[in-house]
């Protein structure tokens, strides 16, 4: 399938992709990623091949991976924000056969050929904009390799084929329908799968695509843009609506998807305070984005993150721990430069992630597996008492890990960010949770912060640091 000249043939003129003064219509990107797949091919890009992108989100971008796309070589987009010795050991491991940049990469990156933007882009204009290359087909050819936003800071290079992607676009266009006449803000990095995951909605649907200014705020884009939808993550969204007008901007668009982590209580009753059409939504880069979704704005504080989307299966574990598979799921982690796929005998992949689902389907994700831990012999989830600790009044945002006790194994310590002017009694604190939870979910520490710290280049906070930080009694947060 040629999904570029089929999204041509059905939207034509229609804005694909839409820039600070400029539109790209579906039909001039078929032109132009023809004339850019023809340059990469010349310089010995094949299919199957893999090229390395690292780069902010851009109009070059946003063409390099249509046109690989259409080229049928292995686009592996890069985090800009790694630091460079991280991004370096990235490209090696992924042996690339080139490695696009906006600018000359520095010396610790040039372990393989390596073309800017500018270069390729001279190179395209020299090459007709119909293809010199055989057009790839089949559903199972790979087309990417996105890196996952590990909570352990190890990000795993997951493979996804073509048809991993369509099938992801079609099931969460059918749930939230994404045409012509709409426009999706790029608020997401196109190295994240959420970012990437756009391109096949638009292409599959006809929605146009909206790329501020690199040194814009979202806020700017907004208004800029006639913007209908919209995906953050929370951190995301508590700040634009700490931004005055922001929440007017988001008042008006159709759908406003929040993921990527749990939505603490008080933003989630904050959203729905100013009347957002927010959908909530569980996702991983190994689906290739959105695996539950409500099916229409939450009314109310709702703690699940809606029912399985079309082209998804889930199941539930003995253990609790989320099981997926079907026709979304990856083609494995590049191991060595082999993808490797680990599923049980029944063909599940185990998420790691800890869930329940309700009587009606709807899915309440509880933490990760791996954030487990033994109290006194029972299994506690953080995220269950981060989320006790948010919804008392003053909390905006709480992490909780365990540290070490003599007669219990671990018990949880919390850090607790709080709202502007409020003062919380720990010992108060720590007895609503127990009575809530019970007395061994109790925080025996309490300590405040006022910037998470996070993983290089993502908006996850660092819990490994947190972990160490718990131990350390006499250190000033």
């Amino acid at each position: 399938m040629d999904i570029i000249a089929n999204a041509a043939s059905a939207f034509g003129n229609a804005p694909f992709l839409l820039t600070s003064g400029a539109a790209l219509s579906f039909g001039k990107c078929l032109k132009r990623s023809a004339q850019l797949a023809n340059a990469l091919f010349r310089e010995g890009v094949a299919q199957g091949k893999t090229v390395a992108i690292v780069s902010p989100n851009s109009p070059d971008l946003v063409l390099a991976l249509i046109a690989l796309l259409r080229l049928g070589a292995v686009a592996a987009p890069l985090n800009h924000r790694f630091p460079e010795e991280h991004r370096a050991r990235l490209v090696e491991r992924l042996s690339p056969t080139l490695l696009l940049t906006p600018d000359p990469p520095q010396r610790i990156l040039q372990c393989t050929r390596a073309m800017t933007f500018k270069e390729l882009s001279g190179l395209a204009g020299r090459c007709p904009d119909i293809p010199e290359f055989p057009l790839p087909g089949g559903m199972d050819r790979p087309v990417t390799i996105i890196h996952t936003s590990a909570s352990s800071g190890v990000p795993k290079a997951a493979l996804h084929s073509f048809g991993n992607h369509w099938h992801n676009a079609l099931g969460a266009n059918r749930n939230m329908p994404f045409g012509p006449g709409d426009c999706w803000l790029l608020s997401l990095p196109l190295c994240h799968v959420g970012g990437y995951a756009l391109l096949f909605r638009s292409l599959a649907g006809g929605g146009s695509l909206a790329l501020g200014m690199p040194d814009g705020t979202l806020e700017a884009s907004l208004g800029e843009f006639p913007v209908t939808h919209l995906s953050l993550v929370p951190t995301q969204l508590y700040r634009l609506l700490r931004t005055p007008g922001a929440a007017d901007s988001l008042r008006r668009l159709k759908a406003l998807l929040l993921g990527g982590s749990a939505v603490p209580a008080p933003l989630l009753h904050e959203a729905l305070r100013e009347g957002l059409p927010l959908y909530l939504t569980y996702g991983s880069t190994e689906m290739g984005s959105q695996v539950t979704t409500t099916a229409a704005p939450v009314s109310g504080p709702a703690r699940g993150s809606g029912s399985v989307l079309p082209f998804r299966e889930l199941a539930i574990a003995g253990d609790g721990e989320i099981l997926v598979k079907g026709p979304c799921l990856f083609l494995g982690y590049i191991e060595e430069g082999t993808p490797r796929l680990q599923r049980d005998d029944d063909g599940w992949f185990h998420t790691s992630d800890m869930g329940f689902l309700d009587v009606d389907g709807t899915l309440t994700v509880l933490g990760r597996k791996d954030s487990m831990f033994i109290s006194g012999g029972e299994n506690i989830h953080p995220e269950e008492i981060e989320t006790a600790l948010m919804d008392l009044p003053g909390i905006e945002q709480a992490l909780v890990v365990p540290v070490p006790d003599r007669e219990y194994g671990s018990r949880p310590a919390a850090f607790i960010r709080l709202s502007p002017g409020c003062d919380a009694d720990d010992g108060a604190l720590s007895e609503a949770v127990g009575a809530r939870l019970g007395r061994l979910k109790s925080p025996v520490a309490i300590r405040r912060v006022a910037e998470w710290s996070t993983l290089p280049g993502s908006a996850k906070i660092d819990r490994a640091l947190y972990v160490r930080l718990a131990r350390e009694k006499d250190h000033e947060v």
